[in-house]
Parts: structure tokens; sequence; C-alpha cells
């Protein structure tokens, strides 16, 4: 800042680089934060963000079913959002898909994606509201929760369970931005989905 001052320049000018790292511009401005876990995501973001919401709640998680462990009395939210007219939808992993099988195999765990997946169904069903679901085995490296102009989106890693994705936050900037270019991914994903029977 001296070395501009007596320069008569500014520190953009002489020093462009530094301006660009240390300044969000275009599209940056959407990236609200990076977690190199889903597990380093602060529970209340994703609370907040579902409360927050008021037209658009998609859960594009391959099970979802940390929501119910992590975030307090959600069942009770979605119900009062889906009563209030919000579009809320669930895809899930399918079930049947020998993708699904093989990060089983993959994972080793106890608490099998089957099993996650079974238990945000046996939720799902609790809520007093009907909640579309469709199932899909495209998304498994990558999931996306859109809440209005919001997103959560966690790219899975190696062998690792969601919890262990790096997970970004984005809020909406502007049209075409990387928010926009996940909403379209979900969008897709839910199209080509495989409607769930109704419980």
């Amino acid at each position: 800042m001296r070395a501009a001052e007596m320069s008569g320049e500014d520190v953009g000018v002489l020093w462009p680089e530094m301006m660009r790292r240390a300044v969000k511009v275009g599209s940056d401005r959407e990236l609200v934060g990076i977690y190199p876990r889903r597990a380093d995501l602060p529970r209340s973001v994703f609370r907040d963000a579902i409360g927050r919401a008021s037209s658009r709640l998609w859960f594009g998680g391959y099970t979802s079913y940390f929501l119910w462990l992590e975030v307090p009395g959600v069942s009770a939210t979605l119900e009062a959002k889906a009563s209030a007219g919000a579009d809320l939808r669930f895809l899930l992993g399918d079930l049947d898909s020998p993708v699904t099988a093989e990060r089983e195999r993959i994972e080793a765990t106890p608490l099998t994606l089957s099993t996650r997946i079974a238990m945000t169904r046996a939720e799902l069903s609790k809520v007093g509201a009907v909640i579309p679901v469709r199932f899909s085995a495209r998304h498994l490296a990558m999931s996306v929760w859109v809440f209005d102009e919001e997103a959560i989106v966690a790219t899975h890693i190696g062998a690792g369970l969601g919890q262990d994705s790096v997970t970004l936050h984005l809020r909406r900037w502007r049209d075409g931005g990387a928010f926009d270019r996940y909403v379209e991914h979900f969008e897709s994903l839910w199209t080509d989905g495989k409607p769930a029977p109704q419980h």
C-alpha cells in the first residue's frame, strides 16, 4: 500500500495477481466456503439454509441420512415447508443399481448405503406431507443440495464415506455461474430418475 501511495499507482495495477487472490471477482463471488470434509462444515450451515429456504429444497445426496442426525427437528421443518408450498425433492441412490453394490463393497462399512437410503425413506414416510422421491445411481460421486439461491455440494473422494467429501457452500450471484450449473446437474438427474413408490 505504501509503495502504491508513493508511486501514485493503484495497488491493482502494480500487483494485479495479488489483488486477484485477495479479492473475489466474477464467479468466485458465489463461493461462500470450502471445507476439506463435509464433516468440517458447521452443522448450522445445513440447518440455517433449510430454515431460510421458502421456495426450493432439493436434496441430492445419495442417502442424505445425516440430516436426521445433524439437523434438529428436520422432519417438522420439511413438513412445514411442504405445507407452505415449497418445492421439496429427494434424489436418493438406486438400491438396485450395481453402482450402489460396488460402492458398498468399497466402503466396507456395516451401515451400508442401502441401509442409509432405507432409513431416509423411513424418516420421510413419517413426515406429514408427500415429498417426491426419485432414485438414481448417477450422482454417487457428487451430492448437491439446493435451498432457494444457496447450494451445498459434496464431491466424493476415494473410498471415503459421504462425510469425507470435499464440500463447497455456494450462493447464487449471476446467471450461468457455478450455482446454476449445479442446479442444472440436479435437474438432469431428477428428470432421468426413477420415481419411488409412495409409502
